[in-house]
């Protein structure tokens, strides 16, 4: 296909900066290797002489594969940011791959050093993710440690753990990723003869994705380009949706000032989706202040508009999505063409759960978090064993303080649990002996019910729900983050009529997602993940679930910042639809009633111009 003017414009810029401006689906990769053939073919400009960065090793191979294929020249460096970094720190300080802190080691040091510091959590593995977000937030922002207020966690734990960490760092002589950015800035600012070098072997340079570019990474990058300043960057505002990782819309917007004498252009033909999406979301975007004014048109004919729509229930809307996915493949449209997109991936428990009732073959890009391995569902799980008649001291020791009954651990019994040991040890008080013939009245009480109705008791009757509640306030976390869970957890349990049943369907639905983590790429299912895992793909048919306030956009995103962030987010899981997109939401879920997305208002207000 022939290139149009806005892109003929940006291959066929030479020397001096250039800010590319690239709407989604507007052929932005093609600029690049088109760009790079003209340079070597018509300009003679050495291939060793050019350097196009990206921000993912699939990007980068996929671009030298494109490019070499046709009519390229070997000898352009393709690669990301840390491999590059690291190549000059190589260069400079000899380091090894064995140097580098992978992402398993570090994920073992933040394990290693919570205990020290007397850290307890219940869910470890988010516990030290957050962890890592914010350390490299620091590295990569350059923030003085004390300074910054971590959003994840106390700011005086947080500020002991980083000193812990870059002990253990240093005790080890390791390098983490974040710290090949600060070594390489460091490196350039003290090293003057190193950087010319650098300068002078990379005198043209492309950037992939330049909307996703942190503060160091953007200072190394200018300091590399000089004094020519061929620097050729390709990128989206609108697409910005990395902040976790230091990255900001503002870089890119602010790129004309840093660079006056740079030319602009914007790619503003969408040649992926139909019309009517295009529309949507370009009026969705518009209600953004911080962003590059720009006019995304269609290529692709309007083929109807998008369907957004509202059930009455969370159950009643995986119903929907059920129906709509059967239909379509009734239709003879393949799994893989299809896609749902959710903003967290703890979000699809139930509709993955309605997937495997219908035989509807699913593939979990990032994984979801099994509900069942949640420490609440252990909780459930126990009362569950106990009331079955499994005598478990482990179940027991788990729950009889769940509400707590204040009943000591000196009175578990490791051969199984005995109520009348447990009277004998308390007779002095009656007041304890009551709480433990209610207990075990409780348990009996459970016992004869459905698993729903024993839930249900759990969580009114014992108070489990109010438990979780005090577990919430006294650990400042929101009360409905447990609740939820806990509902959740009760609404899967609906049409099971025996525990063994359930208990039996639990095993079969965790196995079933080990098993999905290993389906072959080739495997016709229905693409599931984050929206923040789907930039860069696109799909015939997308459906976006939950569009509800509090979820789209996050409970979280209370700055006005954060909310256009979300509505970024938002416009990338809209644009990765080529034929139809699908926007549900549900009034009712977990037993609170929920708002439609603010969103959906704006998909039909016109924003800004």
């Amino acid at each position: 296909m022939q290139l149009n003017d806005a892109q003929y414009k940006a291959v066929h810029h030479v020397t001096g900066p250039m800010l590319v401006t690239a709407g989604p689906g507007s052929g932005k990769t093609r600029v690049i290797i088109e760009r790079i053939r003209y340079l070597t073919g018509e300009m003679g400009i050495r291939p060793s002489d050019i350097l196009v960065v990206t921000f993912t090793r699939a990007a980068a191979g996929e671009m030298k594969q494109r490019y070499e294929k046709g009519r390229g020249r070997p000898g352009v460096l393709f690669g990301t940011f840390h491999s590059i970094f690291f190549m000059i720190l190589k260069n400079a300080y000899k380091y090894t791959s064995s140097d580098i802190l992978t992402e398993n080691e570090q994920r073992q040091f933040i394990k290693a050093i919570l205990p020290i510091l007397q850290w307890n959590t219940d869910n470890e593995k988010d516990t030290i993710t957050d962890i890592i977000s914010e350390i490299s937030r620091v590295k990569s922002e350059n923030f003085d440690i004390d300074s910054y207020f971590p959003m994840s966690c106390p700011v005086d734990n947080f500020r002991k753990l980083y000193a812990e960490y870059d002990k253990m760092l240093r005790g080890k002589r390791k390098i983490d990723f974040d710290d090949m950015l600060i070594y390489t800035y460091d490196l350039f600012r003290q090293r003057k003869d190193i950087l010319e070098a650098w300068q002078s072997r990379y005198r043209y340079i492309l950037v992939d994705e330049f909307q996703d570019i942190n503060m160091l990474q953007y200072e190394v990058l200018k300091m590399l380009a000089k004094p020519a300043d061929n620097l050729f960057i390709v990128g989206d505002d609108d697409q910005s949706i990395y902040s976790f990782r230091g990255s900001k819309p503002e870089y890119m917007i602010n790129f004309s000032n840093d660079y006056p004498e740079a030319d602009n252009v914007i790619l503003d033909i969408n040649y992926r989706c139909q019309a009517d999406i295009i529309d949507a979301a370009g009026r969705l975007i518009a209600h953004n202040k911080t962003r590059i004014d720009k006019n995304i048109k269609a290529h692709n004919k309007a083929e109807g508009p998008v369907d957004v729509k509202g059930f009455k229930t969370l159950q009643a809307q995986n119903e929907g999505i059920i129906r709509l996915i059967r239909d379509y493949h009734d239709k003879g449209i393949p799994y893989n063409d299809m896609a749902v997109l959710y903003r967290t991936n703890s979000q699809p428990q139930a509709l993955i759960h309605s997937f495997m009732e219908f035989d509807i073959p699913v593939r979990l890009k990032e994984g979801i978090p099994n509900i069942y391995s949640h420490w609440i569902a252990g909780d459930i799980i126990a009362y569950v064993k106990l009331a079955m008649g499994i005598n478990s001291p482990e179940c027991f020791a788990r729950i009889m303080n769940r509400p707590n009954r204040y009943i000591s651990r000196n009175a578990l019994d490791i051969k199984g649990v005995d109520y009348n040991r447990l009277l004998y040890m308390y007779e002095d008080k009656p007041w304890m002996c009551e709480r433990i013939y209610q207990l075990r009245s409780d348990i009996k009480s459970i016992s004869l019910m459905p698993p729903s109705r024993g839930i249900s008791y759990i969580d009114k009757v014992i108070g489990y729900g109010d438990f979780l509640r005090e577990y919430a306030a006294d650990r400042g976390i929101p009360e409905e983050n447990l609740i939820d869970r806990l509902n959740e957890i009760h609404d899967m349990s609906s049409g099971f009529k025996r525990y063994g049943d359930w208990l039996d369907h639990i095993d079969e639905y965790s196995e079933k997602l080990k098993e999905n983590r290993t389906l072959q790429e080739d495997t016709d299912a229905v693409m599931c993940m984050t929206m923040h895992g789907s930039k860069g793909l696109e799909f015939d048919k997308v459906i976006i679930p939950d569009v509800n306030e509090g979820i789209i956009p996050h409970k979280m995103s209370t700055t006005e910042e954060q909310t256009e962030e979300e509505r970024r987010l938002f416009y990338v899981a809209m644009t990765r639809a080529k034929t139809r997109l699908h926007l549900f939401y549900s009034e009712h879920r977990y037993n609170r009633d929920y708002e439609p997305s603010c969103f959906l208002e704006e998909i039909n207000t016109p924003g800004k111009t």
